[in-house]
């Protein structure tokens, strides 16, 4: 089984784009089943936030693997593969390790270092764990991921630069209200983990009053007593928007809550001379209606403003080590999964030696009837013990061998000395008739296919599975 993650963020996605593909929590579970049930696709992990829609898989072969979870995510988007193909990205085996890693750490979110992603990653895993949808290579890459991130903000400063996206947003949104939060009353639409951090983050900056609304009135309630703030309910939205100076909208809605009727509602009744009423649209469906923003007396910033304003955001040296803690933990991982892959050849040749020296036996049996029990079970121990310690060195020696770069050369060599028949997977294998060569497949990183088509990422279509 090889790694391909498939995915698309608001590095090459509109927000309609990440809208179609999101997954929210009642499809999570039929999705993954969906998965899993594909030719090619074994494992499968789903993450779904508002920045980015990613599935991390062991797949059989790379090309058949990507055909099977493009078509899935068409399915989820209401759209084609080929549709979807500029907005998505691919990383393969040692990329993919990478990336996962990149991810668990903040250096791969819109916002270098948020910590915020880590949480988001650790419930995709327990989903997939508790659909049976993650295997042997997911639990330990998913394992790894969580641990490398906690490490990058254990051992690094990451976090100073890895502000949550919640205060990121805020202090974009403070730029409309002379550059300070403290003193202006703002609503939070949604009691979720989005919402509570937009709770806390306003607490924190200042902001007051504070209102909470959600569609269930108690987690609102519940919400807003941790803070001192009020609850509101939504059927009352309208005239609670006409009090606030900025709004923080993260719900799970997969239609927008804030429409234009209701905007235009609440600015009727609003004092212009407040100053602009400031909506931050940090969910994915969007909240905010598309309309919204022409209004006079409204700025709306959503994920893509947000993308595009952070984009020359700080770095620094903090994330330049967390580089670094990367590196060696791929580097590390891809030693633990070489060594992994020799294991069932092992397997094998000490599975030919017992069938060897069973037969053996046997013909021992049959030729000296005579033999007694006792002698008989001495020399099958006598015998087990010599293979035993024929083998212990070599594969011994093969495992260590295995885990260095190159190390499945020596498994192969294992295979063809001995003639073990050991279950492969397949680099290459012919890919479904869903993407074809004229629109193209999404970029690769990571090589697909270690022999001679390696140059070609798409290979020709309308085989046959």
């Amino acid at each position: 089984m090889k790694l391909l993650v498939v995915g698309a963020s608001y590095r090459t996605a509109p927000v309609a784009t990440l809208e179609q593909l999101a997954v929210p929590p009642a499809d999570l579970t039929r999705t993954l089943d969906r998965l899993v049930a594909q030719p090619y696709v074994s494992e499968a992990v789903l993450v779904s936030t508002c920045n980015r829609v990613e599935v991390y898989a062991a797949v059989s072969g790379f090309h058949g693997g990507l055909g099977d979870i493009c078509a899935v995510l068409g399915e989820q988007a209401g759209s084609t593969p080929a549709a979807l193909a500029n907005h998505l990205y691919v990383h393969y085996d040692t990329a993919a390790v990478d990336h996962v890693f990149r991810v668990a750490t903040g250096l791969d979110s819109m916002v270098v270092g948020e910590a915020q992603i880590l949480g988001q990653l650790r419930d995709a895993y327990h989903w997939a764990t508790g659909t049976d949808s993650a295997g042997r290579l997911l639990h330990e890459l998913m394992q790894q991921a969580l641990r490398v991130g906690k490490r990058a903000h254990a051992e690094t400063g990451i976090d100073r630069a890895g502000q949550s996206v919640v205060t990121a947003a805020l202090e974009l949104a403070a730029g409309y209200l002379d550059g300070d939060l403290a003193g202006h009353p703002a609503l939070v639409i949604g009691a979720g983990a989005m919402g509570s951090l937009g709770v806390a983050t306003l607490s924190r900056l200042g902001a007051g009053p504070l209102t909470v609304t959600n569609r269930g009135i108690d987690r609102a309630v519940r919400l807003a007593e941790s803070y001192g703030a009020g609850a509101a309910p939504m059927t009352e939205l309208a005239a609670t928007l006409s009090t606030v100076d900025i709004v923080v909208a993260a719900t799970a809605s997969t239609e927008p809550v804030l429409t234009r009727t209701v905007v235009e509602a609440a600015l009727a009744e609003r004092d212009p001379a407040r100053g602009p009423l400031v909506l931050l649209d940090l969910a994915v469906p969007r909240d905010v209606e598309e309309g919204v923003a022409d209004l006079a007396g409204v700025q709306v910033i959503d994920i893509d403003r947000m993308a595009a304003l952070l984009a020359d955001g700080p770095v620094a040296a903090d994330a330049a080590a967390v580089e670094g803690i990367v590196t060696g933990e791929v580097e590390g991982f891809l030693t633990w999964l070489r060594g992994a892959d020799v294991a069932p050849t092992v397997a094998a040749l000490r599975g030919r030696a017992d069938d060897v020296v069973a037969t053996e036996l046997r013909r021992l049996a049959q030729r000296r009837p005579d033999l007694g029990d006792e002698l008989r079970a001495e020399v099958a121990r006598t015998v087990h013990r010599v293979v035993q310690r024929l083998l212990h060195q070599p594969t011994v020696k093969v495992r260590q061998l295995a885990a260095e770069p190159g190390g499945d050369q020596y498994a192969a060599l294992l295979r063809e000395l001995f003639d073990l028949q050991v279950p492969q997977t397949s680099p290459v294998d012919t890919v479904p008739d869903v993407l074809s060569p004229e629109i193209g497949l999404p970029s690769v990183d990571g090589d697909p296919t270690p022999g001679p088509d390696a140059t070609d990422p798409v290979p020709p279509t309308g085989g046959a599975r």
